[in-house]
């Protein structure tokens, strides 16, 4: 049996799947040959999208599509003030930062005004996966530890150590010796003293999910590893989106503070405002990390990330070990990335992501009433799962789950699925995403219910 990772081949095309495509896709997905085996496309029948503005993007033939999938388009598909940005930038200067720039600075003490004060040093790279690898060098030299705490479905990278903390990549991606992983911190199912998960107190399942994080670490102990880290984006996005109750993290945070260890929020998926409650997830449990790394959607999709930290815990790695990253923080990605910040201010996305996001929850529990298929709801802000089961049960429906998704695909409306079984439906669309757009979804996913008979 061919082996599949969670968050690559679940909603995926593959060869074989050919028959039926128009001639011009069948020839574009054959061509994609030259790039090879490794990369993916979505759906059984792909799309080929030619342009992008705010939640709409369209196809070669001018279909227009309804975006509920993309966080790296933070602001928007092709916000005016972002082009405006990199255009009037890039006409000007782009090169490295062994040379003094105001973009570089301003956008680094701008960023940093938004974290919490203990967090005040800030480096810049091109990825998400750079970001973190450079996270776990620093947080390995401050502790002189190695091994690091991550859960069952993370995905944190594709360099050579991301790659080993990341499980959702699948079976065939080697795991690092020195990591160790936890249970996915699963409201849905995990059963606490008799109580499931999300009926649980944050102090019930903080300290659950902290003896899981202690036994792991000792085994570390046992093997000769000392604990540098844990690792993990604070809404567990991979894993499946498992945003509350809101404070379980701190009885984690503080286990990895007593026990030696470091905190790296990785903030990709839940910054940025996408929960709503807060500019960044971790904020929302109350908890401050040692190190914080964020990607591609700071500069609504230009290939720029970062990393801040608490200078003491930098210290060691940067005042020993010269880093350098040739575009990390270049001029333009730094314009594009101080234009998305200032759009999020003046459009207010926080607020939005709050209160549209309530909408479309309240929305799609209408539809679990009639569809006993959804079985567990829950988000916050602009990022919502929505699991889809075997009625009267809790056994996951994978085929059910992509069955609708290639059903909202032939109904204009793009996303996709996450977690251990594939079944969940992951609802993240762009930060401007509008009543309107609810009503466009509500009614798609209306029409895809009843043509599948679910």
């Amino acid at each position: 049996m061919a082996v599949r990772s969670t968050i690559m081949d679940t909603n995926s095309f593959r060869p074989g799947m050919e028959e039926g495509l128009d001639p011009e896709t069948r020839a574009m997905a054959h061509e994609r040959e030259v790039l090879g085996p490794a990369y993916r496309l979505f759906y059984r029948k792909p799309v080929h999208l030619v342009k992008g503005r705010g939640s709409r993007l369209w196809d070669a033939d001018g279909v227009e599509y309804l975006d509920v999938y993309n966080n790296v388009a933070s602001v928007g598909h092709c916000h005016p003030r972002v082009v405006e940005a990199i255009t009037r930038q890039a006409s000007m200067l782009n090169t490295h930062t062994r040379y003094l720039h105001e973009n570089v600075l301003g956008y680094a003490e701008d960023i940093l005004s938004t974290m919490p004060d203990e967090v005040n040093r800030i480096m810049f790279q091109c990825t998400g996966s750079e970001a973190n690898d450079l996270a776990i060098r620093v947080a390995q030299t401050y502790t002189g530890g190695e091994g690091v705490i991550v859960t069952h479905e993370a995905y944190h990278g594709n360099s050579a150590l991301t790659s080993k903390l990341s499980p959702a990549l699948g079976t065939a991606q080697t795991l690092g010796l020195t990591m160790r992983m936890i249970p996915t911190p699963d409201t849905y199912r995990v059963d606490i003293d008799g109580t499931t998960g999300g009926d649980c107190t944050p102090e019930a399942f903080g300290a659950w999910m902290a003896g899981e994080l202690k036994k792991q670490v000792e085994d570390m102990q046992r093997h000769g590893i000392p604990f540098a880290a844990f690792l993990a984006d604070s809404i567990f996005s991979s894993d499946g989106v498992y945003p509350g109750p809101v404070g379980y993290l701190k009885p984690v945070i503080d286990m990895v503070h007593e026990l030696g260890g470091v905190f790296i929020a990785d903030e990709v998926q839940p910054g940025f405002t996408r929960t709503g409650d807060a500019f960044w997830g971790f904020q929302r449990h109350g908890v401050v990390p040692d190190l914080v790394t964020s990607g591609k959607p700071m500069a609504n999709g230009l290939p720029t990330s970062l990393m801040a930290a608490r200078s003491e815990v930098l210290e060691p790695f940067a005042g020993s070990i010269p880093y350098f990253n040739t575009f990390g923080g270049n001029p333009v990605c730094m314009a594009a990335s101080q234009a998305t910040l200032d759009v999020m201010r003046d459009e207010d996305t926080m607020g939005n992501a709050k209160r549209v996001g309530g909408i479309f929850m309240q929305a799609l529990r209408a539809f679990q009433a009639e569809h006993p298929c959804i079985g567990d709801l829950r988000g916050t802000g602009l990022y919502i799962a929505c699991e889809i089961v075997k009625p009267g049960t809790k056994e996951a429906d994978q085929q059910t789950a992509l069955d609708i998704l290639e059903a909202l695909r032939d109904n204009h409306v793009l996303t996709s699925v996450c977690g251990r079984y594939g079944n969940i439906l992951k609802l993240r669309p762009p930060l401007v995403f509008s009543e309107d757009d609810v009503d466009w979804f509500s009614d798609a996913f209306t029409t895809t219910l009843r043509q599948l008979g679910i």
